[in-house]
């Protein structure tokens, strides 16, 4: 259920999320809009923001990771991280609330993660379509039903999803990383990604373990299932064709493992998608 028609002037988004969003300290901060630009620069805000996108996948990198946001999904950015915003296409969606620290927060509110959304998270987000720039405290019931929307996160965002890449600094691990990028679709096996870049397995996944806090595995199957959403969101493959361009061939195990990841099934995913263009 995404109404354009609610959605504000795009030309307006360049500026909005600089300037205006921490003019005041106590307000509730509200924006919905065409992104309408390929990259918004890096920048910070002194509230916690709640982004979420439709109609495409948003690349948002800080200074340790890449975050892969795919539509039905939201990612909460607490107060101070600096982030870019790279959307897939200018035409995403993206509705923002930015929310002041309060004294009752919880750890979850600390925390830069990937969730996915539900039926009724999905509906407090539509709900807030009617609001728009600053809620101050003294506009209730509005600033209270916002606030609620803050606090009832921890609740039903229960899951948090590994939709994030992190950045190799050793400079062996960022040309074996970008080889597997580019040979995607292969299904490369630890073996031969050792023997190509003449370094020993035991080596290889202490280097893994050691830069990126993961395994070869973990790291592999997280490349190809974003890799995955972003072909299934952008290039308008079949499931099928999708499985076999990020090197599986057998389409159960490909469905069961992005399934483990996303927490949907491709074809259930490609679904819920059509229904918020």
């Amino acid at each position: 259920m995404n109404k354009k028609s609610d959605i504000k002037d795009p030309k307006y988004v360049n500026r909005y999320y600089v300037t205006e969003v921490d003019s005041f300290e106590d307000s509730i901060y509200c924006h919905h809009a065409i992104i309408g630009e390929s990259f918004i620069t890096e920048h910070a805000h002194n509230k916690d923001q709640f982004l979420y996108t439709e109609g495409g996948v948003v690349f948002l990198k800080t200074a340790e990771k890449s975050y892969f946001l795919p539509a039905r999904h939201y990612i909460w950015i607490p107060a101070g991280i600096r982030h870019s915003i790279h959307p897939s296409t200018p035409d995403v969606v993206m509705r923002n609330l930015y929310f002041p620290k309060y004294d009752t927060d919880q750890e979850f509110y600390k925390k830069i993660n990937i969730y996915p959304v539900d039926d009724l998270l999905n509906e407090l987000i539509m709900f807030t379509n009617r609001w728009n720039g600053n809620i101050f405290p003294v506009e209730e019931p509005k600033y209270s039903l916002a606030k609620a929307f803050k606090l009832l996160l921890p609740e039903i965002s229960q899951h948090e999803l590994p939709l994030a890449l992190p950045y190799p600094n050793n400079q062996k691990l960022k040309d074996i990383v970008t080889f597997l990028e580019s040979r995607i679709e292969e299904n490369v096996s630890f073996k031969t990604l050792s023997q190509k870049f003449n370094i020993s397995e035991r080596t290889l996944a202490r280097l893994f373990q050691k830069e990126l806090n993961m395994s070869f595995i973990q790291y592999y199957t997280i490349l190809r299932m974003l890799t995955a959403l972003k072909l299934l969101l952008d290039e308008k493959l079949s499931v099928n064709e999708v499985a076999l361009k990020v090197g599986y061939s057998s389409l159960p195990t490909f469905s069961n493992t992005f399934n483990k990841v996303i927490g949907v099934r491709p074809s259930e995913y490609v679904k819920q998608k059509q229904l918020l263009i």
